[in-house]
């Protein structure tokens, strides 16, 4: 039955009729699918026109709202509900550009039975005719009804926003103390107004002495405080050092049990040892009353502890509290793990690089040599630059200076690999080129599966020449004593080592003695946004000064061209001394 006044009725509700968008309701909007589709929906429906007039609401919406159909037809969502005046701006963004929009809403309705504060959620999508934007739908869904589950809900909203948030702010990095302080960082003061993170020592590296029978000694990774608190914290322990928790120690029986640990300090029982004892009043001293200690673990594994804690005038951890704990150490000890294994590779690398790049043989008396090998920073696995020295017969040397492809421990035992395979080659006295030959053809047949660049010189130090061949190297630079450049040599460049391409050739280059011959790897000049060939051109700047002595030399290139290396740096410097009293031996027959 139609009313004579309002349109289409309808048990419950009315829809409020028009023939245009002009007038209110797009034309294709009609009234018998629109009762069809929500008058038995229980969430609350409403069609507003292109004014924000009611022109439909479902009885759903007239039960929340405490006012039949016909009091909200034809008049505005903030006439029927004056509270809201004002909250229209969400909808005529949706009117004004079509995008969906939804947004939390607080207030007071007219039903009788109703709180005296409600919180209801909110959907709004445009209703287009002719691409024009005619009207307005609203979905409302009851969220609570009272303001204390109000609060709780906005409490719960915030953990799941800090759970979400914590995946881009912990374990950027592969440093395991860099993760902890991160975490310490996020916890400090959305979650705990203290907290530290406490680890098992490594398993590479110093060794800890053993502590006291029972007692748990972990090594202190990170420790933060809000404002004053952070410094004052620091009595309890620094980051780097080690700590001792006591058998009934939170943090100890945390660990004991794999389980999360709420100690209340504000009456604590008596009878705990001294020592923890001792802790707990003075933690009270500065304010703090209660702790909560969640296991940090990755693979059932046990790394360390996560000490949360928090101080007068906060409130107490409750059961969501050590569920979202429990979370963010679940998240963070996959994170530590990751930094763990790597530190632990990383160690093994860069022992089995240093005992690899230890002094390289003598060569001859007359021959001086010195080399340095710089890491990159901490966050970057050790690499496979690798040099050395090899004497030869009739007072010749062969010096190489390589770069094997990638990073970790199998880099650098593809580097010991190439280096014995070239020490053994050394010996058949062959010209640079045919060494690169022999060298690829057996990298190749071995199948190990890393390229590596790689410079060869031959040094004669009677005939004053140095033969030199590349693959795929750096060009070497030549500095003559007395003269204000060096002299960076282009010699001919095959392709890497273990390609099996071969196509090497040497090249004759002038090296009297006291002429410096400087060897590095790429890591001293290539560097980001710049063409390499553009990093090599500097090194013609190179000086050394007479009398200067070559470990200095290499000082001052690492000081100038090092502080900004992103990948590791390997150089060798070497000349031959002048000394005329040495004669050159005569070949037999």
């Amino acid at each position: 039955m139609e009313s004579q006044d309002s349109g289409a009725t309808r048990a419950g509700g009315k829809v409020l009729q028009a023939d245009a968008c002009d007038d209110g309701m797009p034309s294709f909007f009609d009234p018998k699918t629109v009762a069809a589709l929500f008058d038995g929906n229980p969430a609350a429906v409403a069609v507003l026109d292109h004014n924000l007039r009611y022109t439909y609401v479902n009885p759903a919406l007239e039960r929340l709202n405490g006012l039949p159909a016909a009091s909200h037809l034809g008049r505005t969502f903030f006439q029927v509900l004056p509270e809201l005046n004002g909250r229209a701006t969400t909808m005529r963004a949706v009117l004004a550009d079509g995008k969906p929009r939804e947004e939390t809403i607080s207030g007071r309705t007219w039903a009788a039975d109703g709180p005296d504060q409600q919180l209801w959620r909110a959907t709004y999508h445009r209703l287009d005719a002719d691409g024009e934007g005619c009207g307005l739908m609203a979905i409302v869904v009851e969220i609570t009804d009272t303001v204390r589950q109000h609060e709780e809900l906005e409490q719960a909203r915030g953990r799941v926003a800090l759970l979400s948030t914590a995946a881009v702010r912990i374990g950027t990095t592969l440093d395991m103390d860099t993760t902890c302080r991160e975490l310490t960082d996020f916890v400090v003061p959305a979650f705990a107004d203290v907290a530290a993170v406490d680890v098992f020592p490594a398993e590479v590296g110093h060794s800890v002495r053993r502590p006291a029978p029972g007692v748990v000694r972990l090594r202190r990774a990170a420790l933060r405080g809000d404002g004053d608190l952070d410094e004052v914290m620091q009595e309890f322990g620094h980051p780097g050092e080690y700590v001792d928790f006591a058998p009934d120690s939170a943090v100890a029986r945390c660990l004991a049990e794999n389980e999360p640990v709420i100690d209340d300090w504000e009456d604590h029982p008596h009878g705990r040892s001294a020592s923890t004892s001792d802790r707990i009043t003075t933690s009270r001293a500065l304010g703090l009353r209660q702790a909560l200690v969640v296991p940090l673990t990755a693979r059932t594994r046990p790394l360390g502890a996560l000490s949360l804690v928090r101080a007068e005038g906060s409130p107490s951890f409750d059961d969501q509290d050590v569920a979202v704990a429990r979370e963010l150490a679940l998240r963070a000890g996959v994170d530590l793990d990751h930094a763990r294994r790597y530190d632990h590779e990383h160690s093994i690398a860069r022992e089995l690089q240093r005992s690899l790049l230890s002094e390289p043989w003598g060569p001859h008396p007359h021959v001086e040599v010195a080399t340095r090998y710089r890491p990159a920073d901490q966050g970057v696995l050790v690499g496979g630059d690798w040099f050395d020295v090899v004497p030869l017969r009739d007072g010749r040397h062969l010096k190489a200076m390589g770069d094997v492809m990638g990073h970790g421990v199998e880099a650098a035992v593809a580097m010991s690999q190439y280096r014995s395979l070239l020490r053994l080659l050394a010996q058949e006295d062959l010209p640079p080129h045919q060494i690169l030959e022999q060298l690829d053809g057996m990298v190749e047949r071995s199948g190990l599966d890393r390229a590596a660049t790689c410079l060869l010189a031959v040094v004669d130090r009677f005939g004053g020449k140095c033969e030199v061949a590349s693959a795929g190297h750096l060009p070497p630079v030549f500095i003559d004593p007395g003269t204000a450049a060096a002299r960076v040599v282009p010699v001919p460049v095959g392709p890497p080592l273990g390609t099996g391409f071969g196509g090497y050739r040497t090249a004759s280059v002038p090296c009297g003695p006291g002429t410096v011959l400087f060897m590095y790897t790429d890591g001293l000049v290539e560097r980001r946004g710049e063409d390499i060939d553009v990093s090599v051109r500097r090194l013609a700047s190179l000086t050394l000064p007479p009398g200067g002595g070559l470990e200095d030399l290499l000082d001052r290139v690492l000081d100038r061209f090092g502080d900004d290396a992103e990948d590791d740096i390997a150089v060798l410097a070497s000349r031959i001394r002048e000394d005329r009293s040495v004669v050159r031996p005569t070949p037999p027959g």
